[in-house]
């Protein structure tokens, strides 16, 4: 039995609705984050060329600001694939709409950031914190190609109490 022309150019099931996910996802993420930057950038007399997803491969750096004014945020955790909370991509938002100003990471970069931020805070675009039921983040299928899937959690041995550590991303 043949398959059709169209169906041969096709990637397997699984990986197309995938990719097209993580695709759409993107898209949503960067109409949302450019509603945001352009409302943020006009605040504080600042110009930038585009906002972009971060290439997939990059890791390191949650955002860059380039010179000709283009800013690159990284969209998805880099082990797990699955998107950053929208809270930590407008805090790197607000990080790289400073380095507009400031090409660098002095007092007056940092005291232009946290404004840009309270800023955002204010005008409810910065909401750090657990997420909220009333406003769920776009999910990634369970399985990413190419992704390892996380090894369920080992419980620890009963002893003193620690702390658990706050969700940042």
């Amino acid at each position: 039995m043949t398959r059709s022309g169209a169906e041969e150019t096709l990637a397997p099931r699984g990986e197309m609705s995938s990719q097209f996910g993580r695709d759409l996802i993107v898209r949503m993420l960067l109409v949302r984050l450019e509603g945001d930057a352009q409302k943020l950038a006009s605040a504080f007399a600042l110009r930038y060329r585009a906002i972009e997803s971060e290439r997939p491969h990059v890791r390191r750096r949650l955002g860059v600001c380039y010179s000709d004014g283009t800013i690159r945020i990284r969209l998805f955790h880099a082990r797990t694939g699955r998107p950053l909370k929208y809270s930590s991509l407008v805090d790197t938002l607000c990080h790289e709409l400073a380095h507009l100003r400031h090409f660098n990471h002095g007092r007056r970069f940092q005291a232009l950031y946290r404004r840009i931020l309270e800023h955002a805070r204010r005008a409810q675009i910065y909401c750090p914190g657990p997420a909220r039921e009333d406003t769920p983040e776009p999910a990634l299928p369970d399985r990413v190609p190419g992704k390892r899937t996380p090894r369920a959690p080992v419980s620890a041995p009963p002893g003193p109490q620690v702390p658990e550590q706050l969700a940042l991303f």
